[in-house]
């Protein structure tokens, strides 16, 4: 059996302002991005991920404005690091398959050796993944 990994992943929730009708009813990116944030980090500490105990939620750090360059709007994030338990390397795949994944530090151990096993194991998970990520955006895109 293998010892658990300890991970920091960094990951930061986009927020898009909402044009207001009239004067009211508008939203601010950073706004926007800091309730999504809010709504993540709640699934993070009340839904369970099989494989991931979740040791601790930082949201200290500031939301920061960007410039779309597509849509030429601002757009906010606000960033997250969670400090997790995983069992073994594939459980971590599912935090950096997501679009708002930015950043990942293995904590402990301070090497990892992998059996071609285990390198199978991941390339397979991180495929499995993939797949899911494309059906989202297919169903997302094509359903329009």
């Amino acid at each position: 059996m293998h010892k658990p990994l300890k991970v920091k992943v960094r990951m930061d929730f986009r927020g898009v302002g909402k044009p207001g009708r009239f004067i009211f009813g508008g939203k601010q990116s950073d706004k926007a991005a800091e309730d999504i944030r809010e709504q993540q980090v709640a699934v993070f500490r009340n839904v369970p991920i099989q494989g991931i105990h979740v040791e601790d939620i930082d949201v200290s750090a500031e939301v920061y404005t960007v410039r779309d360059e597509v849509t030429n709007n601002e757009v906010a994030y606000a960033p997250v690091v969670l400090m997790i338990r995983a069992e073994n390397l594939e459980d971590v795949v599912r935090f950096i398959a997501r679009d708002d994944f930015r950043k990942i530090e293995i904590i402990d151990p301070p090497n990892l050796s992998l059996s071609k096993y285990d390198v199978e194991r991941l390339l397979f998970r991180v495929a499995e993944e993939m797949r899911v990520y494309r059906s989202l955006l297919d169903r997302k895109y094509n359903s329009r």
